[in-house]
């Protein structure tokens, strides 16, 4: 008999644990969880106050059927899963299946998989935390009473086989609302003015750069004022230098990690949590899900002393942060590194580099504050009112800067501080040596990347730590989002130049609208999220889902019975989904857009969704079929124009005859293509069927012709029947014999392969 039975949730994390734990403990693994709501039907019993119906996935009964022995055979079993609401809810489950007394059951936490922890965590056992419990059996029926209840509202109002959910649409609807303000923006161009300085009497001339206070709304204005700055005198107004000081970011929390992880790393947010989840289950970092920015104080002195060593004393500042979020979670500590002295780590390219993010941030939040100079100069024309300001900052003490700095947002970057500045007084006369003005163009609202949503959830309070990955992959996963990357456009700008008493005019070539890894909705994304928003406004609205996160968070404290919350919300949720159903709706006219009129035929054209997507149509002139063509990646039938309509109907494309055969460039079921006779040849990433030329079109098509040619050639033959040849495919080498095709099991090696093995092949395979 088996003394000790410590279950967890990971193979790996078992590993780790049974080392610390040694003789008389066997570490075993339940693989996440061990049952889940009954995919038949709801799951739900609505007549029993919505007692959850619970079943036992196929894939998981060896599992439970290798526990539930080894629970019979222990003296003691104890209950190690994670220690959020997720791994309290493990537990419970693994006791109720493995039929373990849930008052007597050991339940033990720990959020460092590090000896220390383990063997603290089994000496201070408590028994699983029904309230917890209860607040994740809330999440996850709400959640299923949502999806299954407006999912067959989706299907018969919108489309068939769409699904919704309650923080997932909300996630969309962010998205559909930032691509809308994008769709209405319009950039409109101003001129900003820049003058290059130098300190009147300084012999070295040292310049610095000054930007004018306003900008000009056209070229004549901007010209204007340049030929105004022609003999101008220049005095400093204002000068100004004032200490400041830069205090550290606090250690990192799910988000925060997830937000800096991917503006340094440029790691996605499922990947960022998978690979925290790796280095937490090997003992190297704490729990990577906690809303936290504590760190407990033996963690607080290791990076005292660790900053002793490396910097010296003057760099120390011992001291803790305070969570700021109301409704922050079970887990007590921030993610930090589980032994602070341990610098760099063994693993993975991406291991060794969040490892490295959360080493120094969580070191660095211990470090002393950066102390800085900041100095402005402002400037005063003497015949007109604008003025020249110049900033610039410079560091005195580096502090926590020496070893990290935290990365800003692409969308919060602006052009910046100067370096520095030249010590003046007021009263000190200037002197221009070049005033540029430049157009610029406002820019639209950026589309959120997965940082920039993460970020966005938390403020409003929807989600939790455990939440916003998942969120993310599933609105991407239903086709709602895509993560796109746009190439950037150029465009001629105007930039007018004064030096030396006369104007100069050049054109600038620059790029606008590049874009990374940027979250984008996609028409049908649009589509329900205006369904729910017309028929379920409250279920969509941003504080009503926050107000449920308190919600859980207050049955998580014992504060509220669960059953009662669900029904606080079910009931008048149950109202909406009857009404809906109710309304009159026809699925075939939503979001049909008309565009205008074709200016050749006089007929009307339209974008909507089809049945493979979204598509535009040009009504036949004689109500016959139309002619159909799908919209580009990147088209959207809220924002898709006539012109941009009638470029995508120029397909198919003849581009002319070759060797009596036209030669046609189209798009299919499978993407671009070019068709000569039978031959399909598809087009590369880099080829645009729109614009691509005759000579690219035959260069593929001779690609293609050889690629045939040399698949068609037999890779081996046999004297003993020349019938029997192995060619080689698609999907690899195979056996053709008399007019049939042989697939070659698995290992056999074309090069050792004899008639006699063909042969046998042949006969045993199927008709």
């Amino acid at each position: 008999m088996q003394e000790n039975l410590v279950i967890v949730e990971s193979p790996a994390k078992a590993k780790t644990i049974e080392k610390f734990l040694g003789k008389g403990y066997m570490v075993k693994s339940s693989f996440g969880h061990i049952r889940d709501l009954a995919k038949k039907g709801l799951g739900v019993d609505l007549d029993n106050k919505f007692e959850p119906i619970y079943e036992i996935p196929e894939d998981k009964r060896k599992v439970v059927d290798e526990l539930s022995r080894l629970a019979r055979e222990a003296k003691t079993v104890w209950l190690a899963s994670d220690e959020d609401r997720e791994g309290e809810a493990i537990a419970w489950h693994l006791a109720k299946v493995l039929q373990l007394p849930i008052e007597q059951t050991k339940r033990i936490v720990f959020h460092e998989i590090t000896q220390r922890a383990i063997l603290d965590a089994i000496e201070n056992p408590r028994t699983i935390d029904l309230n917890l419990v209860n607040a994740q059996q809330a999440r996850r029926v709400l959640d299923r009473l949502v999806g299954f209840e407006l999912s067959p509202v989706l299907w018969k109002k919108v489309r068939p086989a769409l699904s919704a959910g309650r923080v997932q649409s909300v996630a969309v609807r962010l998205i559909v609302e930032r691509e809308r303000e994008i769709i209405a923006f319009n950039s409109t161009a101003q001129y900003r003015v820049v003058g290059q300085f130098y300190a009147d009497g300084d012999a070295s001339q040292t310049l610095f750069k000054a930007t004018l206070s306003q900008a000009f709304a056209t070229r004549e204005e901007a010209e204007q004022f340049l030929r105004g700055c022609i003999g101008e005198n220049f005095t400093v107004s204002k000068a100004e230098e004032k200490p400041l000081q830069r205090f550290a970011a606090p250690p990192f929390t799910t988000s925060t990690l997830q937000q800096e992880a991917g503006r340094k790393l440029g790691m996605s947010v499922s990947q960022i949590m998978s690979v925290a989840q790796k280095l937490y289950e090997q003992g190297l970092i704490t729990y990577m899900r906690t809303d936290s920015v504590n760190l407990s104080q033996m963690a607080i002195t290791q990076c005292k002393n660790e900053i002793t060593r490396l910097f010296g004393a003057k760099y120390s500042y011992p001291h803790n942060f305070k969570t700021k979020s109301k409704g922050a979670q079970e887990a007590h500590e921030a993610i930090r590194p589980s032994y602070i002295d341990r610098h760099e780590i063994e693993g993975t390219a991406a291991e060794k580099k969040l490892y490295d993010l959360i080493w120094k941030r969580t070191v660095a939040s211990q470090m002393v504050p950066a102390e800085l100079d900041r100095t402005t100069i402002v400037i005063d024309l003497e015949r007109r009112k604008e003025q020249f300001v110049a900033t610039g900052e410079v560091v005195r003490f580096d502090g926590f800067m020496r070893l990290y700095s935290e990365a800003i947002d692409e969308d919060a970057q602006n052009e910046g501080e100067g370096g520095i500045l030249p010590k003046m007084t007021v009263g000190d006369k200037v002197v221009a040596t070049t005033i540029t003005a430049s157009e610029r163009y406002s820019v639209a609202p950026s589309r959120y990347n997965e940082a920039a949503l993460v970020k966005r959830l938390e403020e409003l309070g929807i989600g939790r730590p455990s939440t916003y990955a998942p969120t993310i992959t599933t609105i991407i996963n239903r086709g709602y989002v895509v993560k796109q990357n746009r190439d950037g456009q150029k465009r001629q700008t105007q930039q007018l130049t004064l030096s030396g008493g006369k104007i100069s005019e050049k054109m600038v070539t620059e790029s606008y609208g590049k874009e990374k890894n940027r979250l984008a909705p996609t028409d049908i994304g649009m589509v329900v999220n205006d369904y729910l928003e017309t028929q379920f406004s409250s279920i969509m609205d941003y504080h009503f889902t926050a107000n449920v996160e308190k919600e859980f968070d207050r049955v998580a404290e014992g504060d509220i019975a669960w059953t009662e919350m669900i029904r606080d919300f079910y009931d008048p949720f149950h109202q909406l989904v009857d009404r809906a159903v109710g309304t009159q709706g026809d699925r075939s006219m939503q979001s049909i857009r008309v565009l205008g009129v074709d200016p050749k035929t006089g007929c009307v054209v339209k974008a909507r969704i089809g049945r493979y997507g979204p598509m535009v149509e040009l009504e036949s002139e004689d109500g016959g079929k139309g002619q159909f063509a799908s919209l580009k990646k990147g088209q959207l039938i809220e924002s898709i124009t006539l012109e941009e309509a009638l470029e995508l109907f120029a397909l198919p494309r003849d581009l002319g005859e070759l060797n009596g055969e036209p030669l046609m460039v189209g798009v299919g079921k499978f993407g671009p293509y070019v068709r000569h006779g039978k031959t399909f040849a598809s087009l590369q990433k880099s080829d645009d069927p729109y614009i691509i030329t005759r000579e690219r079109a035959e260069e593929l098509l001779k690609e293609t012709i050889e690629k045939q040619r040399v698949a068609a050639e037999p890779i081996r033959t046999f004297a003993e029947d020349a019938a029997m040849v192995v060619k080689s495919g698609q999907y690899g080498p195979y056996i053709a014999y008399n007019g049939k095709n042989y697939r070659l099991p698995k290992g056999v090696k074309v090069e050792t392969l004899t008639y006699v093995d063909c042969q046998r092949i042949v006969a045993k395979s199927k008709k």
